[in-house]
């Protein structure tokens, strides 16, 4: 890590913000997280190159998050430099039936303005609360659809600050899952597709998955969303409501009564509570159904 002293050459350069020391609890969906040692908002894409090049010129390890959500950060920090990719990099631009969409963009406000300009296909993200460039490399979805269907193309920048671009085939998409996952790259602007459709019954399709949501989901305390990933065929929730996990507890973090697949902290949660949880729900099912469960969720920082 760099000197202290040398934080101030990169405040001088950078337009965003630039803390030390600040806690990932205030950037993550479930409340939960230490110190990163340096943490970067650019305001632009050269903030973000700029931030790169320092990292680089200081031999300084980096992590990316976007909106925090799907993200669990451990209790003892993240070492290093953490870049939030935030409002700085968060354009949303239509052009006949593509979208381009900077990675810090709420998939929410993307669904919004798909709707605004008759693109279907994006309905499926309006209750999703990541950003563009999270939810492209874990190929986010719900009900059915997920990101990686709509994308055209990619601009992503390299830890050197290089600047590259890939187009849908090269990326690799499957469940949950993307190339971009393995490459050590920041997604900058990501160009979607959408098919010409009726507003009103775009607005229909995206009101009825808001409902379900409400109705199916603990909107109303601090979670991460999916905690493991579906198996083939099955649901991970099923699994664990059916091996008897809902309402199991450790610390305050919760297996919610309403959705046994989402952890919901209720006060306080720790990063190790919700291991010991994961542990605890995973090793139920696989002992009552032989099926072992696999965590949706990232870790970030010293486990």
């Amino acid at each position: 890590m760099a000197e202290p002293s040398t934080y101030y050459e990169l405040k001088d350069v950078i337009k965003g913000e630039v803390l030390v020391g600040e806690p990932m609890s205030r950037h993550t969906s479930w409340r939960i997280g230490g110190p990163a040692d340096l943490f970067v908002v650019p305001r632009d894409i050269d903030d973000l190159r700029e931030a790169l090049m320092y990292a680089r010129r200081y031999t300084i390890p980096v992590s990316v998050v976007g909106n925090g959500t799907n993200l669990l950060v451990s209790d003892l920090g993240v070492r290093g430099m953490v870049i939030k990719i935030g409002p700085g990099l968060a354009g949303i631009e239509v052009r006949d039936n593509t979208i381009t969409a900077g990675a810090g963009a709420p998939l929410p406000r993307l669904a919004a303005r798909a709707l605004e300009s008759g693109l279907a296909g994006f309905e499926f993200l309006a209750g999703i609360p990541g950003t563009v460039g999270g939810a492209l490399v874990m190929n986010a979805g719900a009900n059915g659809c997920s990101v990686g269907e709509r994308v055209k193309r990619v601009t992503a920048v390299d830890y050197g600050g290089n600047e590259l671009h890939f187009d849908r085939r090269e990326l690799g998409f499957s469940y949950r899952h993307s190339c971009l996952a393995q490459k050590r790259l920041i997604i900058a602007e990501v160009v979607f597709e959408g098919v010409p459709g009726r507003p009103e019954e775009i607005k229909q399709r995206m009101e009825s998955y808001l409902i379900r949501r409400r109705q199916t989901q603990p909107l109303e305390h601090p979670n991460a969303g999916s905690v493991f990933k579906n198996p083939p065929g099955d649901s991970a929730g099923r699994l664990i409501e059916q091996a008897g996990c809902k309402g199991m507890r450790v610390g305050a973090i919760e297996v919610s009564p309403r959705h046994a697949n989402f952890f919901v902290n209720l006060g306080g949660g720790t990063a190790r509570d919700v291991l010991k949880l994961v542990e605890q729900v995973r090793r139920r099912v696989e002992e009552k159904y032989g099926c072992k469960l696999v965590l949706e969720v990232q870790k970030l920082g010293e486990f």
